[in-house]
């Protein structure tokens, strides 16, 4: 199982490289941030200004999006096929893209971490809350990913769902109806997290916002995880 997780993992650092429009997924907010944070100097602005802002929109872009191309780009070009005459199970290969998946955004979420500012426990809570959005963001591209016929129907389904994650919590700071409605999905949940990491306190509305959002997620995932290799 390790074997075919790693196989998994060195096929897809291989084809990232080729693929420059995932590759750009990973990189374009780190970079962002980096020059926003030393480029924008505004009175009075908060502190870890554009590291909280393009945090939360990298975990509601990068790996949602990302791992939604990666499995339907494999279906429709039946690279899932070969994998599956390979003996790679659908849980095998779910992990090693999850893990890669993941494991980058990690790398790119400490670029914005330490661009921001953050250091010692800030730093550690501050990538504690981006890992749980990796991971629920990633799992939602697996099930978009895997419910897709093609890679065509995926961008038409992880576009807009991308959008309503990355984009409702940064609306949600300048208008109050906004905010009320983006507080039901965890990325606004998270975002608020981010913008109290200082002295960070998990509250009710946090837990359960949370927990319906990984139940509704997770149940999605279990049954598109079912198809992945039913159409091979």
């Amino acid at each position: 199982m390790m074997r075919h997780i790693a196989a998994i993992l060195w096929k897809q650092m291989k084809d990232t490289f080729k693929n420059k429009a995932i590759l750009i997924q990973f990189l374009m907010f780190p970079v962002m941030t980096i020059i926003m944070e030393n480029a924008m100097k505004i009175d009075n602005m908060p502190q870890h200004f554009f590291a909280n802002l393009f945090a939360v929109m990298y975990i509601g872009m990068a790996p949602l999006t990302s791992m939604s191309a990666i499995i339907s780009e494999e279906k429709e070009k039946n690279t899932l096929r070969v994998l599956h005459m390979s003996n790679i199970k659908a849980a095998e290969y779910f992990c090693g893209n999850a893990i890669y998946i993941w494991s980058i955004c990690m790398l790119g979420s400490l670029v914005i971490g330490l661009a921001g500012g953050y250091q010692g426990g800030m730093l550690i809570r501050f990538m504690l809350i981006m890992a749980v959005g990796h991971l629920i963001s990633t799992m939602l591209g697996a099930a978009i990913g895997a419910f897709s016929k093609n890679q065509m129907m995926a961008t038409g389904i992880s576009v807009p769902v991308m959008m309503v994650f990355s984009f409702l919590p940064m609306l949600s700071m300048f208008n109050e109806t906004i905010k009320s409605v983006a507080r039901v999905f965890y990325s606004q949940q998270l975002n608020l997290l981010i913008g109290s990491v200082q002295n960070l306190k998990v509250n009710t509305e946090c837990i359960v916002v949370m927990g319906i959002n990984v139940v509704v997620i997770g149940g999605a995932f279990v049954l598109s995880y079912q198809r992945i290799f039913n159409r091979d």
